[in-house]
C-alpha cells in the first residue's frame, strides 16, 4: 500500500545468530537506498525498520526501542539533524549517524558537533557500513572471521603469528608498522585476543577520521554544557578502553596539540575530560599504527619525539602481500567463500588464469584491494567462473617476465591510470573508505571522484 511502513526485515541468519535487541532504525526517501541498507545489514544479521519521512521516524522510535539510526541529512519533511534533536530531547540512548550523497565538510562537523556519530556518504560501501556496525554497537559485531591478513602459511606469516603470541602476554606499547590494507588492525586484535585483556574491550580509532576540534572530546569525554551541542555527559575513548586496549591507527595523523595531551595521558595514566574538573584514572594498553614512517615524521618535526618513544616501545613490521604471495590462493579462496555465504550464492571458482593474475599483481592496496577485487569479480563473473578478465588488472598491474635483450613496451594511458587508481586507493584507505574525505584530500569534487572511481573499476 502505498504510503505504508516498511515491514520489518529479517533473514534467517538473522534469526539464528542474533538478538532482538539488534535493531537498525533506517531513514531516507530512496527506496533503493532503503532496500540496499536492508539487505545488506539483513546479511550482517541484523534487523531492520525503515521510514521514508522524519514524521516515520517518530512513529517507530515511540514504539519500538533501536541500537542504532541511519538517517538521510535531507528528508522530504525535515532532516537528519532534526530527528538527532528529537532523540536527544527524548534521551533515547541511540547513536545515529547522518548518511548524504552530497557532503560536505562543514555539514560533517555540524553533524558530528550536534552528537552524530559518523558521517557517511553515499553510496555506502559495504565495508564502510560494517566499521559502522563494530563501533557503534560494541560486543554485538562479531569479530572479523579469520580470513584476512593473519591466514597464510608463508614463512613471514608464521613468524608473524609467533610475534604476535610473544607480544600477547606483555602491557608493554607496541607500534605496528606497515602499508595501508595489509592488516595491522587484524594484527592489533589479535594481540589483544590473545592477551590478558581479552575479556575486556577493544577499541580501534582513526586518528585521521577525527576533526581536530572534537579530538579532545572523542579521546577523553565531555561534560554537559561544557559545548555547543554537548547535551549530556559523553565518555571517551580512553574511559570505553578502560580495562583493555585503545588501537590508535593513523597515529602519526594526530595534531602536534593532541600530541601533547596524548602524552601527558599516557604518563599520568588518567584524562580529565571537556568541561571536567577532575583527573579519572584508566587502565589501557596502547598499541598503535601507521602506514607513514613514524621516526621520518619526527625527524620532520610532525611528531613528538617524546611521544614516539612512549608508543615504540617494541616495534611489529607487518609484511605486505606481495612478500607473501604464497598466501595469496589460501588468502583468495577464504574470501570468496565468505561473499558467497554473506550474499547466500553459489561459490565462484577461481581459474588458473586469475590466479597467475593476482600472484603477478604487485598489490599497493594489499589484502584490503584483494577483498575489493574478489568482490567485484564474484559479482560480475559469467557462471560462477572468475577469469583474469574479470579481476579488470591493467596490463601495467602484472609483471610478467620479460626475455632478455627484449625492450618492454609500456602504456602511457595504463601507466598514467595506475598512477591515478593507487593515489585513490591511498587516499581512500587513509579515510577508511570515506569517498567525501579521500576526494577532499585529493583536492577533487565528490562529482569527479565518483567518476573516477567508476572509470577505474573502483566503484
Amino acid at each position: 500500500m502505498a504510503g505504508a511502513l516498511a515491514p520489518l526485515s529479517l533473514t534467517d541468519e538473522a534469526v539464528s545468530g542474533m538478538s532482538p535487541r539488534q535493531k537498525v532504525l533506517i531513514v531516507d526517501d530512496d527506496p533503493g537506498v532503503r532496500e540496499y541498507l536492508e539487505i545488506s545489514l539483513g546479511r550482517m544479521q541484523r534487523h531492520t525498520r525503515s521510514a521514508r519521512t522524519l514524521g516515520e521516524a517518530r512513529h517507530w522510535l515511540a514504539r519500538e526501542s533501536f541500537d542504532l539510526c541511519l538517517s538521510d541529512l535531507h528528508l522530504p519533511d525535515g532532516t537528519g539533524l532534526e530527528l538527532l534533536e528529537h532523540i536527544q530531547r527524548r534521551r533515547l540512548r541511540m547513536p545515529l549517524a547522518i548518511l548524504s550523497a552530497c557532503a560536505r565538510q562543514e555539514t560533517a562537523v555540524q553533524a558530528l558537533k550536534a552528537g552524530a556519530i559518523d558521517f557517511l556518504s553515499k553510496p555506502v560501501a559495504l565495508a564502510r557500513l560494517r566499521e559502522l556496525l563494530n563501533s557503534a554497537l560494541p560486543g554485538s559485531t562479531p569479530a572479523p572471521p579469520a580470513t584476512g591478513p593473519l591466514l597464510g602459511d608463508s614463512a613471514a606469516m608464521h613468524k608473524l603469528r609467533g610475534q604476535i603470541g610473544k607480544l600477547a602476554q606483555s602491557q608493554a606499547s607496541v607500534y605496528i608498522s606497515g602499508e595501508s590494507g595489509s592488516g595491522k588492525e587484524l594484527v592489533a586484535r589479535a594481540i589483544h585476543d590473545q592477551g590478558p585483556r581479552a575479556s575486556h574491550a577493544f577499541v580501534p580509532v582513526n586518528c585521521g577520521a577525527i576533526p581536530p576540534e572534537l579530538m579532545e572530546s572523542e579521546f577523553f569525554g565531555h561534560r554537559k554544557g561544557s559545548f555547543s551541542g554537548a547535551i549530556e555527559d559523553k565518555p571517551g575513548l580512553f574511559q570505553a578502553a578502560h580495562g583493555g586496549t585503545l588501537f590508535l591507527d593513523e597515529v602519526a595523523d594526530l595534531p602536534l596539540a593532541m600530541q601533547v595531551k596524548l602524552l601527558r595521558a599516557l604518563q599520568e595514566k588518567a584524562v580529565r575530560c571537556v568541561g571536567g574538573q577532575q583527573e579519572v584514572q584508566v587502565d589501557v594498553r596502547i598499541l598503535c599504527a601507521t602506514h607513514k614512517a613514524l621516526q621520518a615524521e619526527v625527524h620532520a618535526g610532525r611528531f613528538r619525539q617524546d611521544l614516539y618513544y612512549r608508543l615504540n616501545v617494541i616495534e611489529l613490521p607487518v609484511p605486505p602481500l606481495r612478500a607473501r604471495k604464497d598466501d595469496i590462493e589460501p588468502l583468495a579462496t577464504a574470501i570468496l567463500e565468505r561473499l558467497a555465504q554473506g550474499d547466500g550464492q553459489q561459490l565462484a571458482r577461481l581459474q588458473p588464469s586469475a590466479l597467475l593474475a593476482l600472484q603477478g599483481y604487485d598489490f599497493p592496496g594489499n589484502v584490503r584491494e584483494l577483498e575489493n577485487l574478489l568482490e567485484r569479480a564474484h559479482t560480475l563473473c559469467e557462471n560462477r567462473r572468475i577469469e583474469a578478465r574479470d579481476l579488470r588488472l591493467t596490463s601495467h598491474s602484472a609483471h610478467p617476465a620479460i626475455a632478455p635483450g627484449a625492450a618492454q613496451v609500456i602504456d602511457l594511458e595504463d601507466h598514467l591510470q595506475e598512477i591515478e587508481r593507487r593515489l585513490i586507493l591511498q587516499a581512500l584507505e587513509h579515510t577508511r573508505w570515506n569517498r567525501t574525505a579521500a576526494a577532499q584530500r585529493l583536492s577533487l569534487s565528490f562529482r569527479s571522484m565518483r567518476y573516477r572511481l567508476k572509470k577505474l573499476g573502483l566503484d
